[in-house]
C-alpha cells in the first residue's frame, strides 16, 4: 500500500520552495514567540500550556495539515496531472495511502518538532509539557492529513474549505463552544497531552482519551477509505 515513486513526486510537490516557505512560516513564528517569552522571563508552565494549546495545537497544526493534506493530491486533480498516475498499473488505495503517508510525515515534521523545541525553550522538561504537546500534534497530524486529503479529492476549493475549518471550527468553535469540542481534532490531541502531563498541569480536554482515540481512528480510516473511493471514480480524463 506504498509506492516510492508516488511518494517521491508528492514530497517534491509539497516541499517545493514556495510551499516549504509557507509551511515554515507558522513554526518559525511559534519559535520566535517562545524565545521572546523566555527572554522576557515570562515563561512558566501555565504560559507554555496556553501558547502550545491555543496557538500551536489549535491554529498551527490544522493549517499545516490543510497545506500538506490538500497539497498532496488537490493540485494534481485540479490541473489534470492525476491522469498520469491513474494511467499507471497502480491501485487507487495505494496512491491514496502513499499520499496520506507523505502528508502525515510533512505535517508531523513541520508541527511536532517545532512544538517540542518551543516547549523546551519555554519550560525545559518541566512536567513533560514539551513532549506532551509534541505527541498531541503528531497524533492530530494523522487525522488532519486524512481529513484534508479527502477534502482534496472532493472539491477544487479544498484549501479554502480547509482554512475555514481550521480557523473557524478548530481555532474558534473547537476552543470555546462546548458542543463543538467533541468533534474537534484539537480536543482529541489535547486528550493525549492531558494524559501525558498527568495532574500536575492544567491541561484539560473536552473528551476522554478513549473517546479521542476512537474518534481519531474513525476519522482517519473513514477519510482515507472514502478518498480512495473518490479516486476510483475518476476517469482517465481526470473528471468523474
Amino acid at each position: 500500500m506504498y509506492d516510492p515513486t508516488v511518494a517521491r513526486l508528492t514530497y517534491r510537490a509539497l516541499l517545493g520552495r514556495r510551499r516549504a516557505l509557507i509551511l515554515s512560516a507558522l513554526p518559525a513564528l511559534l519559535l520566535v514567540i517562545a524565545i521572546a517569552v523566555r527572554l522576557l522571563d515570562a515563561a512558566d508552565d501555565a504560559v507554555a500550556v496556553q501558547l502550545l494549546s491555543s496557538f500551536a495545537l489549535a491554529t498551527m497544526v490544522p493549517i499545516i495539515g490543510v497545506i500538506a493534506g490538500t497539497g498532496a493530491i488537490g493540485p494534481e486533480i485540479d490541473d489534470g496531472s492525476i491522469v498520469y498516475l491513474l494511467s499507471k498499473p497502480l491501485k487507487r488505495p495505494t496512491i491514496i495511502m502513499t499520499k496520506l503517508f507523505v502528508a502525515v510525515a510533512v505535517t508531523m515534521a513541520f508541527s511536532g518538532l517545532p512544538i517540542l523545541v518551543a516547549g523546551f525553550i519555554l519550560v525545559g522538561g518541566s512536567q513533560q509539557i514539551a513532549a506532551a504537546f509534541a505527541i498531541a500534534a503528531i497524533v492530530a497530524s494523522i487525522a488532519y492529513s486524512a481529513l484534508f486529503l479527502l477534502l482534496g479529492t472532493v472539491t477544487r476549493h479544498a484549501v479554502v474549505f480547509g482554512l475555514v475549518y481550521a480557523l473557524l471550527w478548530e481555532a474558534l468553535f473547537g476552543s470555546f463552544v462546548d458542543g463543538a469540542r467533541t468533534l474537534s481534532v484539537q480536543q482529541w490531541g489535547l486528550a493525549v497531552a492531558e494524559r501525558v502531563v498527568g495532574d500536575g498541569v492544567d491541561v484539560t480536554s473536552a473528551v476522554g482519551l478513549t473517546t479521542a482515540a476512537i474518534l481519531l481512528a474513525v476519522v482517519t480510516v473513514a477519510g482515507t477509505w472514502y478518498a480512495g473511493q473518490r479516486l476510483k471514480r475518476l476517469a482517465l480524463t481526470g473528471e468523474e
